[in-house]
């Protein structure tokens, strides 16, 4: 499922593949119907074809548009591995079992040819694992690529390079990931589950093991590990649902085997009720039934949750903690975060608990898997979908402050954020001279955070006040340099206002005064849903059709000063981009939208 997923990706970029996978062992009913054999090629790419076949139903859709299965051609790994030696790269995504990965690598030795890219779709085993026996040749043209599961909506590509791997190999991964596939390259060590499933599949046992001794429900693990502490609203065990139990077995044992003298991880056993659920094939999505299941009933669905001493299932329990309440009235993540972590209540205690001992083990292994802080801010908020990675919420429960709270609990402070604090440092992030900063822990002090190469960061951008031309609540016009601004949107969901409305003129005339051009952008999680309707309710409550009449007339100017500007207007919507959202960069001059664009 991976391979055809990958497949999937490089297909939406346009790049065609070869897909191959095992041969069957036994014919389908259908097959014997049609009088086909073993050795009929329909049978022989059966494994292959039904991946493709299946991307056209799987949702979330792995491919743009249909038609790109036509970039994707089946084959085998009898008839056809010995194709590979026309292909740029080679990208190996076979089951996560040392001895089958070390059996294809010795096939690929016999075929290579110079120049090629060989890699490893591993989630975590190691490169010196793969690579024992192979020629010199192998080893300076393999890497780990590691996509994150579906490929095509998750950001992460951890690139993890052996000792032998050329740099220039190296950068040849990272681009395609980069400016090919969309992705978020993140530079990880070869060192076990790499970057973020070290840390995620670390935490997620301290969460199982807390719920195991502690007392919590599922539907309150998930309340309090979801949005409340910026983490996808899912939480912890629909996310497990989603991944397959199988998945979180398999990533757990292959943690504790290769870190036995790790004590964070070594008394992380999975708790009994994980083993129950196996044995009663209790495995998620792909079985039908994990933590939560879905029934019929006559009113429509219903989603049941799993009582994990019973293991029986039942209605879910809404949760009752104050510390979620609090939470749902804090918009701002690191605030959010901090009034859950301090609540006093058994929710914010567990929440303290589990974030408690996941900052300290990210901060206990930098740099160990990865050179900075940096790249595991990175990796969770890209692969797991964080919305803070584990050191910006040191900065947002207070270093110092949490240091005190762990040192008062018994529990360890990591030498990294000793010697922070040593140096009078307060965060492991801030800003310096209009630029962002972050912690060097190989320096031991404040430096320039490297710009990624194509890349405008807004929020770096207005770390400089000089830079935000003009400002309201909801949108601002920016100087992006080179004589081009652009106008952001900054408030929930990014709708559309009165006050956006008068923001977006007040910039039209500044553009025309000392620019050359503008772009409509952002980067919040959308573009925009379109006008906010709140104003429009109000005055539809109040009669005031007068008031509306001016609200539609103002809105449907905007759109066409955008249509017959002076200069340039270039729309780059991403996200949603519904009503008023999508009708402004109709009206502009060019759209350059990004792929997972739904306007």
């Amino acid at each position: 499922v991976m391979g055809s997923g990958i497949a999937a990706q490089l297909a939406n970029a346009g790049i065609p593949s070869l897909l191959l996978d095992i041969v069957p062992k036994e014919l389908t009913e259908e097959e014997k119907a049609k009088g086909l054999t073993l050795e009929d090629k329909a049978v022989r790419n059966r494994i292959a074809n039904d991946n493709i076949n299946l991307l056209a139903t799987q949702k979330p859709a792995p491919l743009f548009e249909p038609a790109g299965a036509s970039l994707i051609e089946a084959g085998n790994m009898e008839d056809d591995f010995d194709r590979l030696a026309e292909v740029d790269w080679i990208l190996e995504a076979a089951p996560e079992r040392v001895d089958i990965k070390q059996g294809i690598y010795e096939r690929i030795d016999k075929i290579l040819k110079p120049g090629q890219i060989v890699s490893s779709n591993t989630s975590g085993i190691s490169i010196k694992q793969m690579m024992e026996g192979r020629s010199e040749e192998l080893k300076k043209n393999f890497l780990v690529t590691h996509f994150f599961n579906p490929p095509r909506y998750m950001r992460l590509y951890e690139v993890v390079p052996g000792p032998e791997t050329l740099p220039e190999v190296i950068d040849r991964a990272a681009n395609i990931g980069k400016f090919i596939l969309g992705k978020g390259v993140v530079y990880a060590k070869d060192t076990p589950n790499f970057i973020a499933n070290r840390i995620g599949v670390a935490e997620m046992g301290r969460i199982l093991k807390a719920v195991g001794s502690g007392g919590y429900n599922i539907d309150e693990v998930d309340a309090l590990t979801g949005k409340a502490i910026g983490r996808p609203k899912s939480g912890t065990f629909r996310m497990i649902d989603i991944v397959g139990l199988d998945t979180l077995i398999n990533n757990s044992a292959y943690l504790a085997s290769q870190l036995k003298d790790d004590p964070a991880v070594a008394g992380l056993e999975l708790p009994d009720f994980i083993q129950k659920m196996k044995e009663k094939n209790l495995r998620g999505e792909k079985t039908g039934a994990g933590f939560y299941k879905r029934v019929k009933t006559k009113e429509g669905k219903e989603i049941l949750t799993l009582n994990l001493e019973t293991m029986e299932y039942g209605p879910r329990q809404k949760p009752s903690f104050p510390c979620l309440a609090t939470a749902k009235a804090v918009d701002d993540v690191a605030a959010r975060i901090k009034a859950v972590a301090n609540s006093q209540d058994k929710g914010g205690e567990l929440v303290w608990d589990i974030l408690s001992a996941t900052l300290v083990y990210a901060a206990r292994n930098v740099p160990e898997i990865s050179d900075d802080i940096l790249n595991v801010d990175r990796a969770m908020k890209w692969g797991y979908n964080w919305e803070l990675g584990p050191f910006e919420i040191w900065d947002a429960l207070g270093v110092e402050e949490t240091a005190k709270r762990l040192e008062g609990d018994g529990k360890e402070v990591p030498q990294i954020v000793r010697d922070l604090l040593a140096a009078d440092l307060q965060s492991f992030y801030g800003a310096e001279n209009g630029k962002p900063t972050y912690y060097n822990v190989h320096a031991k002090k404040m430096e320039p955070i490297p710009e990624r190469e194509g890349v405008i960061e807004i929020p770096h951008l207005k770390i400089d006040p000089s830079n935000e031309v003009l400002r309201n609540e909801v949108a601002s016009l920016l100087d992006l340099g080179d004589g081009v601004a652009c106008i952001e949107f900054h408030c929930k969901m990014n709708t559309i206002s009165n006050d956006s409305v008068s923001l977006i003129h007040k910039s039209l005339d500044k553009v025309e005064e000392e620019f050359d051009a503008v772009l409509i952008g952002n980067q919040g999680d959308h573009f925009s849903a379109g006008a906010n309707l709140l104003n429009l309710v109000l005055a539809v409550e109040e009669e005031e059709w007068d008031e509306i009449e001016r609200y539609i007339a103002q809105f449907q100017g905007t759109s066409m000063r955008f249509k017959y500007f002076s200069k340039p207007v270039i729309g780059c919507p991403h996200g949603l981009s519904l009503g008023g959202g999508c009708e402004f960069n109709l009206h502009s001059h060019r759209i350059r939208a990004a792929a997972e664009t739904y306007m």
